[in-house]
């Protein structure tokens, strides 16, 4: 639960990273926008007295001045109308277009909508107009932060998916070593219980309980058989899912609370056909019991339903638990995530690496609701 919620926090914080990032440039870029539209503006309304100079100038008078400010604006397309708004000229759009009235038409009547034009008083109550938009390099700034944003999350997207990929390769090779080192100290002592088996069924054949010890011991061989195959491919085969679910059943009903209740709520005659690795499925219908179990506080009624539904296999496992959250239905199947005091959180998690990795199917929470049981649902390829 702990690690859990550290790789939690973690991404919140390279969240947060990015969002304050994001917020802090695109600020300061407004202030600098805000800057720079009143500068455009000063030189339009400098280009317009250009304009009345060099209008009601004699020839005799120096217009050399007046001539270099308008010829010098060469990035903030501007439009100049009579009053009428008819088009006198324009400056700084595309040079092919400029010359289609209907596109410089179209141009004007946006920037209409944005900005309010500029009069030019010509005087004897003729007047011109200069309609502008913001300069290519403004518009540009206005957007270079949301592209700034979109750059920075995507890189801390992939920071992100690249730290855990190599933490999810890092953690599989130390359950893989785990687990073979597991099977391997486990091999010695279950050999050796299942000797003491076979002399206490030749010395006392009339005691009940050396079959069921014998039981206890088969199920470590498989346990061990069970760990020494992770890290390899299982093979899977077409077997029927029937036997392999009451054979749990059967099993965890002998050494659970007799207050536990367990409903096979399927024709135990009837065959149900799958590709899977029979040791591997049972553990995760164990898994899931066990689950329940602890979910019920070793109280309650756990029901296992098996169907068919086209090229599919349903399984459910039912429980009348303490239910799960809505947030946690993903939750639950993370390593590491566990509400017990002991434990390492990964019983759900490799039920759903054994399902969904090797058998290509689907584990998910199907409904579950708070004090009152969860359903877990498995589904399969025909």
């Amino acid at each position: 639960m702990n690690s859990y919620r550290h790789r939690t926090l973690w991404m919140l914080a390279l969240f947060m990273l990015a969002v304050m990032t994001g917020i802090g440039s695109l600020a300061y870029t407004n202030y600098l926008v805000d800057i720079l539209k009143e500068e455009e503006r000063k030189k339009v309304e400098l280009w317009a007295e250009a304009t009345i100079i060099i209008n009601s100038a004699d020839t005799e008078n120096n217009l050399e001045f007046p001539f270099s400010i308008i010829e010098n604006n060469t990035t903030i397309p501007v439009i100049l109308t009579d009053e009428a708004d008819k088009i006198i000229s324009s400056g700084n759009f595309d040079a092919v277009r400029m010359l289609d009235s209907v596109y410089m038409q179209d141009q004007l009547n946006r920037i209409k909508k944005r900005k309010d034009p500029i009069i030019i008083n010509l005087g004897n109550g003729f007047i011109n107009r200069i309609y502008y938009k913001d300069s290519i390099i403004l518009t540009q700034l206005i957007y270079y932060p949301y592209v700034q944003l979109t750059i920075i999350i995507l890189f801390i997207l992939v920071a992100y998916l690249a730290f855990r990929s190599s933490r999810k390769a890092a953690d599989n090779q130390v359950w893989v070593s785990m687990s073979k080192e597991t099977a391997h100290q486990l091999g010695t002592p279950t050999s050796s219980l299942a000797g003491w088996v076979e002399i206490l069924q030749e010395r006392h054949p009339g005691i009940s309980i050396t079959a069921e010890i014998g039981r206890d011991v088969e199920r470590l061989e498989k346990i061990t058989e069970r760990f020494s195959r992770i890290g390899s491919r299982p093979a899977l085969k077409k077997d029927d899912i029937i036997p392999i679910i009451s054979r749990t059943i059967d099993y965890l009903k002998t050494r659970s609370s007799s207050k536990v209740q367990f409903i096979a709520d399927f024709d135990r005659s009837k065959q149900i056909i799958a590709p899977v690795n029979a040791p591997l499925f049972e553990w995760v219908i164990e898994n899931l019991a066990k689950n329940a179990i602890d979910a019920m506080e070793g109280s309650g009624v756990i029901i296992f339903r098996a169907m068919e539904n086209g090229k599919t296999v349903i399984i459910d496992v039912t429980d009348t638990g303490k239910g799960i959250p809505k947030g946690s239905f993903r939750k639950i199947f993370d390593p590491g995530y566990s509400t017990k005091q002991r434990g390492w959180g990964l019983g759900l998690s490799l039920a759903k690496r054994i399902v969904d990795e090797f058998h290509s199917g689907r584990i998910y929470v199907r409904q579950s609701e708070p004090g009152k049981g969860s359903c877990i649902r498995i589904i399969l390829k025909k």
